[in-house]
């Protein structure tokens, strides 16, 4: 629809085309009662408002459209350009809203491949029991002879220990109140077989945390394999794991077994059952609870040792400060401490000094022990590779060490005595005549 001739204009004014403007309703015009009728095309639904450019004026005034009191028609709409409202003469306005500035879009970079995943440790485990039936055995743990002989090695420290506590107890509670102490501390020893006990041991002393999914559903298989060969029911023991970068395992205090995140995921799977099985062999063979029982009792006698030994360091260093002959008499007077002390309870002094190295000889027993256990399973082989493994790492850091003009100091002959793991060549050749039976 065109505008009529406005009398006032020496030109006739632009037509412009009728838009539609779909289901929007049109507001009434000054002096019209009645609504304005919809646009055509109102059924669909409305899309915004095209963004025009303002006609241009009419000189002289708004022209007057025919029929007052009937709606008027709209003029039509010049064509769209983007950001200006467009103004209706005489006539309301309408605000259009300039669209947001859309930037233009640049083609996606191409994805960086993912790096590829880690592949993880071959499970070339010979699960023999798998969904099957296990024989059980009638013994889940029990006390070899390596257990027995650190039992008997402690007996001097836990005498000095029980001596200590009852000079405490009694001296300081009195009689009645010292002799409760006493069997309080007596009777703690059986903390080491409870369970939750054990747990919070592991965690804060060891450092031993419980597996994640992935992680037990990686060692899980393995341990049950592991278990049915010895007749272990699996649920007996607890599966934890130490962050470590080392291949190692532990068996804690009486039902921990702990595996470290190395040989969790970087060894076969064979291998891992291996090392589990040895660990095994430590507390079906009574050396994990036996150890720790001995160390809890003797204990106190060590606190009480290394009391002494600070109280000599500090009378010593006192008496350096005022003359030469006090540091002597310091000494003169603690070395006949100790030699009457030896000669009155040589019963008790001797066994305290050959204690530590009946102790190492003992825990070299047990992991001979541990290892002839995992291969009595079958997994003489599989451990050997383990064995291998330990003695190529210690090459290595020997190797290195003397590239760099070093060279590591080795152990002498009373260190050996203390150490409480034979060499590898020595567990190698005690598997020997498992590996000629193929076992």
């Amino acid at each position: 629809m065109s505008y009529p001739p406005d009398p006032a204009a020496q030109e006739p004014g632009p037509v412009y085309p009728d838009p539609p403007y779909p289901g929007t309703p049109a507001p009434p015009y000054p002096g019209s009662a009645a609504p304005a009728p919809p646009y055509p095309g109102s059924a669909a639904p409305p899309p915004p408002y095209p963004e025009t450019p303002a006609p241009p004026s009419h000189p002289g005034g708004a022209p007057q459209y025919p029929g007052a009191g009937a709606a008027p028609s709209y003029p039509a709409a010049p064509p769209a350009h983007p950001g200006v409202t467009p103004t209706y003469p005489n006539g309301p306005q309408h605000t259009a809203t300039a669209p947001p500035y859309i930037p233009p879009q640049m083609p996606p970079a191409a994805p960086t491949p993912a790096a590829p995943p880690e592949a993880p440790a071959p499970d070339d485990l010979d699960y023999r029991h798998a969904g099957s039936r296990i024989h059980v055995a009638a013994h889940q743990r029990g006390a070899d002879a390596t257990a027995i002989g650190q039992l008997a090695v402690q007996v001097p420290g836990f005498l000095v220990s029980l001596a200590v506590v009852a000079s405490f107890a009694v001296g300081i509670l009195g009689t009645a109140m010292g002799w409760l102490v006493i069997l309080a501390w007596l009777a703690s020893g059986a903390l080491v077989f409870h369970r939750p006990t054990e747990l919070a041991f592991a965690r804060h002393v060891m450092k031993l945390r419980a597996p994640l999914a992935e992680e037990r559903a990686r060692l899980e298989p393995v341990w049950r394999e592991v278990t049915a060969r010895a007749g272990i029911e699996a649920h007996t023991y607890e599966l934890m794991v130490e962050n470590s970068t080392d291949l190692n395992a532990v068996a804690a205090a009486g039902h921990v077994v702990g595996v470290t995140t190395y040989a969790l995921n970087e060894i076969p799977s064979s291998n891992l059952a291996a090392v589990l099985a040895h660990e095994l062999g430590h507390h079906t063979g009574g050396h994990a609870w036996t150890g720790l029982l001995g160390y809890w009792y003797s204990l106190p006698g060590r606190i009480a040792w290394a009391f002494m030994r600070g109280i000599a360091r500090i009378a010593i260093r006192v008496a350096s400060v005022f003359s030469l002959a006090a540091t002597g008499m310091v000494y003169l007077f603690i070395g006949m401490f100790v030699i009457g002390g030896f000669v009155a309870a040589w019963y008790i002094t001797v066994p305290l000094v050959a204690a530590p190295y009946l102790l190492a000889y003992v825990g070299r027993q047990g992991e001979l022990r541990a290892d002839r256990q995992a291969a009595d399973l079958g997994f003489a082989p599989h451990l050997a590779q383990v064995l291998y493994h330990f003695q190529a790492q210690e090459d290595a850091v020997k190797a290195q060490a003397s590239a760099q003009g070093r060279q590591l100091k080795e152990p002498g002959g009373l260190a050996k005595l203390l150490t409480t793991h034979p060499d590898n060549y020595t567990r190698l050749q005690a598997l020997e005549p498992y590996l000629q039976l193929g076992r």
